[in-house]
């Protein structure tokens, strides 16, 4: 493989990235992207709050009282595919416990990101269910 040439892993998390700027949570902005078994693009997501819906006035104020509001990006990019339909997802954060627990039951082989999140089960459960969980901290973005 040429050296100028993105593997899979970077080419999904550069995905991942790129939907991440599309959030409008002003904390933490999450991307996410799906490849199939063949690394077409399945589709990108990113967290934010459910579609069509505009928060009232002062409602990015107070971080922790919306957080449980949050649609996280993981969830969003699930809903755009069946089961066993990706074998691969990347996402610009580790994901939480929940959002493993979903990327597994809906049979993702490996699932790379750029950030540790530390509250998270994911290494356990990745490892439970034979999923490879790695970091990809450096990817090229021009």
């Amino acid at each position: 493989m040429p050296a100028s040439r993105l593997s899979i892993p970077q080419y999904a998390m550069a995905l991942a990235h790129v939907a991440s700027l599309r959030s409008e949570d002003p904390y933490r902005k999450v991307g996410a992207a799906a490849l199939d078994f063949d690394n077409r693009v399945i589709g990108t997501a990113y967290n934010g709050l459910a579609p069509g819906y505009n928060p009232p006035p002062g409602f990015w104020d107070d971080r922790e009282a919306r957080q449980k509001f949050m649609l996280h990006a993981e969830v969003n990019l699930c809903s755009l595919f069946r089961r066993g339909e990706a074998k691969i997802v990347a996402t610009t954060t580790m994901p939480c416990t929940a959002c493993m627990q979903t990327l597994c039951a809906y049979g993702i082989k490996e699932i790379y990101y750029r950030e540790v999140y530390h509250v998270s089960d994911a290494p356990e459960i990745a490892a439970l269910y034979n999923v490879k969980l790695e970091c990809v901290p450096e990817f090229p973005l021009g």
